[in-house]
């Protein structure tokens, strides 16, 4: 019997632990059979031997199923809703200490906006966010902290003059804002979800999963948030059945675990 994809994805489980069955299957065997003929390899078993023997063919594929479009203050509507509302509510609630947890922060733009976001409300040096993702290669180019002009178009002008140095065509962020955030390896379908955040951003990745691995997830995140804790989601994302969990909704983009 030929090597199909479901041998491919056991295999690609024991290699990387990403679980390809979380993903909507047609959209990501499109994206792996491209890159699989890019590389003129004959269909899924030899691709595996060479994802065994060859590091850069794993790290470029690893880099290729995790999806990686990501800009500064992206839905800028969303993030004036969290300067003028959320953030305030949650310094009200717990202090200026806040414990936040940047989820699949890809090349770190969103977790460097949430700290210039909460800048204006919070000296910098008592800042501090966790940031994840499963993608190493995104999350050794997010503490470089070098991006384009597309990525940084949202960003407040004030911002872009004080924390941005133009390099070549590219831009680098200050080390001020790097600083603020330690980023770590994490898989949000098998490692362990950290506790007691008070505010957790997982925006425009959720989309790529089955309904099944989303409802996972976002059970997981309210139980990882304090109670009062915020969840922000993308503007393409939403919690169908958020009153099941125990989410209650603030706002299309913002879901609350009640305070006890």
């Amino acid at each position: 019997m030929a090597y199909d994809y479901e041998k491919f994805k056991a295999a690609v489980f024991q290699l990387t632990k990403i679980d390809l069955n979380a993903y909507k299957e047609r959209q990501m065997k499109r994206r792996i059979d491209a890159l699989i003929a890019k590389h003129g390899i004959k269909g899924y078993e030899e691709y595996v031997q060479v994802l065994k023997t060859d590091q850069a063919r794993f790290e470029e594929f690893v880099n290729y199923l995790t999806i990686n479009v990501s800009e500064f203050y992206r839905n800028p509507d969303q993030w004036r809703v969290m300067d003028q509302q959320i953030i305030p509510e949650l310094i009200s609630k717990y202090g200026k200490n806040l414990k936040i947890w940047s989820a699949a922060c890809s090349t770190g733009d969103e977790p460097y906006s949430l700290v210039m976001a909460l800048s204006r409300h919070i000296p910098l040096n008592m800042i501090r966010i966790t940031a994840t993702d499963l993608d190493k290669q995104v999350i050794a180019k997010a503490k470089v902290g070098l991006y384009n002009e597309k990525s940084i178009a949202a960003v407040p002008e004030d911002f872009k003059k004080k924390y941005f140095t133009k390099v070549g065509l590219s831009y680098q962020i200050s080390n001020d804002i790097k600083s603020r955030v330690d980023f770590k390896e994490h898989n949000l379908l098998e490692s362990a979800y950290p506790k007691d955040y008070h505010m957790i951003v997982c925006r425009n990745v959720l989309i790529y999963f089955t309904e099944e691995a989303k409802d996972e997830v976002f059970r997981k995140f309210y139980h990882s948030l304090a109670p009062g804790g915020i969840l922000f989601i993308g503007s393409t994302e939403q919690i169908i059945n958020h009153k099941e969990i125990g989410y209650d909704r603030k706002n299309s983009f913002f879901y609350e675990r009640p305070a006890k």
